[in-house]
């Protein structure tokens, strides 16, 4: 590798305070090259066309993006991702509701599941690569996060086996958007106060998209909306996963029995605070 393009990476990523610096610089440099980050040769070719991509894409890291906003893909659950602008980056935590929502399908044999809010994919298709014989449905209320959706269900060969809504839940007449109740149904919904999210790192409020992270005045409004439908969408003996916010679960509890349902559980994140909360119709 070019030791002054490398090195001069790495020394602007550390001054600007990213954590990773040499990581960061090498996987920056291998996407403008390329390569993959572990076939990278000790000293790529870097053309000016290259050098100038790699500034830019720096500047934009300093500036607060996230890397896999740049890079725009990012690891998630088995699986890698494509994401955008128009996506929530897909979190860690949130493979703790992937793993919660498998050992209930496994242990219940499921057959279908409803994926409220989409987004890039990651919840919904990551079951489906698990579960060979299980048909999923994603909704969002973005065309282009749908649009990254499909990329990426075509990515994964999961076309035959998925499909995709552009709806809102607070549309009149969601509810006909199905014709039958689904066995399980998995959300991470904007939970985020309003107030709340000029609060939240640049690298959030900026690049991650407002309409998935804004919850209204409380952060639970969409959860209040998805436990009026939820009888509805739901077959009777069925589950709904849901991944909630800090100091949330408690709340979200109440939401959903005020409604009939019963809370089987909750599972907590590697912070141990409550992320995930079950219930079943």
């Amino acid at each position: 590798m070019q030791p002054s393009v490398y090195q001069k990476t790495i020394e602007t990523l550390a001054e600007a305070g990213i954590e990773s610096p040499r990581l960061e610089a090498r996987l920056l440099i291998a996407d403008v090259s390329g390569v993959n980050v572990d076939d990278m040769p000790i000293t790529p070719i870097i053309d000016d066309n290259m050098l100038e991509n790699l500034n830019r894409n720096v500047a934009r890291r300093i500036e607060g993006m996230p890397l896999d906003k740049i890079l725009k893909h990012r690891e998630f659950y088995k699986s890698d991702f494509e994401v955008s602008e128009d996506v929530l980056s897909p979190r860690p935590d949130t493979e703790i509701l992937v793993e919660a929502a498998l050992k209930i399908i496994k242990e219940n044999n499921l057959k279908n599941v409803l994926d409220l809010g989409t987004g890039s994919g990651c919840i919904l298709l990551s079951l489906l690569a698990e579960i060979k014989d299980m048909q999923g449905v994603g909704v969002d209320v973005s065309e282009k996060a749908l649009q990254v959706a499909q990329k990426n269900t075509k990515k994964m060969r999961l076309s035959k086996r998925v499909t995709l809504i552009e709806k809102s839940w607070f549309d009149d007449g969601f509810l006909g958007s199905f014709q039958e109740p689904f066995d399980l149904i998995v959300s991470n919904p904007p939970y985020i106060e309003t107030s709340e999210i000029e609060k939240l790192d640049i690298s959030v409020r900026k690049y991650d998209p407002i309409v998935a992270l804004d919850g209204g005045e409380d952060g639970l409004k969409h959860y209040r909306q998805i436990a009026e439908m939820a009888s509805f969408l739901l077959k009777d003996e069925g589950y709904i996963l849901l991944e909630v916010g800090y100091n949330q679960a408690e709340k979200v509890k109440k939401i959903f029995s005020d409604k009939g349902f019963i809370h089987t559980g909750t599972v907590r994140d590697l912070a141990q605070i409550d992320r995930v909360v079950i219930f079943k119709r």
